[in-house]
């Protein structure tokens, strides 16, 4: 029984390798195993990179429903404590928007929170 070459699947896997560091700066992109770390990293990276995004947008819409709350005299916790008392459930990114480019319709919302 002949031997097992394995050179195709070996220059294959380089080749994946090097296409995912291409704009690495330096030995990141020419040398394996450094690359092979690179490559490691960055991925661990982005994936702590997608879950931070979604704590920075909601800190982001806290603030806008804030600024717009302290407009009718409410601080951000007394408005989502009352909306909740008063059975609205709309999430803090509609809410923002609402705050952002439906003033009005926002300020029905601040009115029915009150109450």
């Amino acid at each position: 029984m002949p031997r097992v070459k394995r050179g195709v699947q070996h220059v294959k896997r380089r080749t994946n390798l090097r296409k995912r560091v291409k704009g690495y700066q330096a030995g990141r992109k020419n040398l394996i195993k450094q690359a092979k770390t690179a490559v490691l990293k960055a991925g661990a990276h982005s994936y702590m990179g997608r879950k931070k995004k979604k704590r920075d947008y909601r800190a982001l819409w806290q603030i806008r429903i804030s600024a717009a709350t302290k407009e009718h005299g409410l601080s951000y916790s007394q408005f989502m404590g009352k909306l909740k008392k008063a059975g609205i459930a709309l999430d803090r990114k509609v809410l923002a928007e609402l705050a952002a480019n439906h003033p009005k319709a926002f300020e029905v919302l601040v009115i029915e929170a009150k109450k």
